[in-house]
């Protein structure tokens, strides 16, 4: 799996983040997604707490593999 660690959000202002569907609203958990125009693309992770901390990125086939995955469990 390919990634990259330790990328300030900020290096990315063109990225439209939305906050995942699973995370609550009492500030617990909270994970938000984008991901980079074109193909393949790249998706993007990150601490919705701490937006302008590290971000995560993976390639979108990677991303894919990771979600099915889990939603095979």
């Amino acid at each position: 799996m390919s990634s990259e660690h330790d990328t300030p959000a900020s290096d990315s202002p063109e990225l439209a983040w939305f906050k995942s569907s699973y995370s609550g609203n009492e500030g617990g958990e909270c994970v938000e997604v984008a991901a980079t125009p074109g193909t393949p693309g790249t998706v993007h992770i990150r601490d919705s707490k701490d937006r302008s901390g590290p971000v995560l990125a993976f390639t979108a086939g990677a991303w894919d593999a990771f979600v099915s995955l889990v939603n095979a469990r």
